[in-house]
């Protein structure tokens, strides 16, 4: 019989500076508890005011050990890396970078029409044995992620899949699940999440009711479920969410700024390379 997953706990995402003076909302960052295993990060950037002049952003900064992932809803985000790539994530775009034994690059938000920048970056982890893998990245054009209808639900499919269709981020570790969720109002989702993967609900638009409870839940708030086979959402006036699942790895991590790897001692490995320069392989 299927059970639906309950809320365990809400995160109210909190501010948070990063980069060349990046404001974040933050829900969750790397910890050695790694309680949200395989997920380490996530953070909603966006620069609302134009009266704050142009945005500033990350400039080039090394990882290793871990993918990180840009989902922008508006805006864009110019890129360039240590291997030689460069582009622009656009509205609607996703880059899913596998930072792998690692990789320097550069991250510089700009505005969009309506000169509003809003997106999201989620950090997800690597096994043991694939830290020091060959470095790649999965461009996605906002054009070829599909939208599947359901039920009043539009489901903008990143990776995994729903409703016999499959979003085109593949060969994923962690076997994650990411979408967008837009709830029309007086509306409902389900899906189904393996029984023992991670299942997190990020709210940034509206409010719903999310599980077997039904609790009601306003935005902007992440949202951690208990373990069962489904994921359960009603909304009446409507609401926008990214959903997130994987399996966890169950490893000891060691995160340490744009590190996370699996003992201290790699970590240290990491910065003596940054310092001889011979982290870029």
């Amino acid at each position: 019989m299927n059970t639906s997953r309950p809320i365990s706990h809400l995160i109210e995402p909190q501010h948070t500076i990063e980069g060349a003076g990046v404001l974040l909302l933050r829900s969750i960052a790397p910890r050695v508890s790694n309680e949200y295993d395989p997920f380490l990060l996530f953070d909603h950037f966006a620069f609302n005011k134009p009266i704050e002049g142009p945005p500033v952003g990350f400039p080039m900064h090394p990882h290793r050990g871990i993918e990180t992932v840009t989902y922008m809803l508006e805006g864009s985000v110019n890129h360039r890396d240590s291997l030689g790539n460069a582009g622009l994530i656009g509205p609607g775009d996703v880059q899913w970078m596998t930072s792998g034994r690692g990789i320097m690059h550069e991250e510089m938000p700009r505005r969009g029409a309506s000169g509003i920048i809003n997106g999201f970056q989620l950090w997800v982890n690597l096994p043991a044995k694939l830290k020091m893998t060959t470095p790649r990245y999965q461009e996605v054009n906002a054009a070829t992620i599909p939208t599947v209808t359901h039920h009043g639900a539009a489901i903008r499919l990143v990776a995994g899949g729903f409703n016999g269709r499959l979003g085109p981020v593949t060969e994923i570790a962690a076997s994650p699940l990411y979408m967008e969720v837009n709830l029309s109002p007086s509306s409902s989702f389900n899906i189904s999440i393996p029984r023992g993967h991670t299942a997190l609900a990020y709210l940034f638009e509206g409010s719903a009711r999310f599980g077997v409870n039904r609790d009601e839940v306003e935005s902007v708030h992440m949202i951690v479920f208990d373990d069962g086979d489904q994921i359960e959402v009603e909304s009446e006036n409507g609401a926008r969410f990214m959903l997130i699942a994987g399996a966890p790895f169950g490893e000891p991590i060691a995160p340490y700024g744009p590190f996370v790897m699996n003992t201290p001692q790699e970590i240290q490995q990491a910065l003596m390379e940054l310092r001889s320069g011979t982290f870029i392989k």
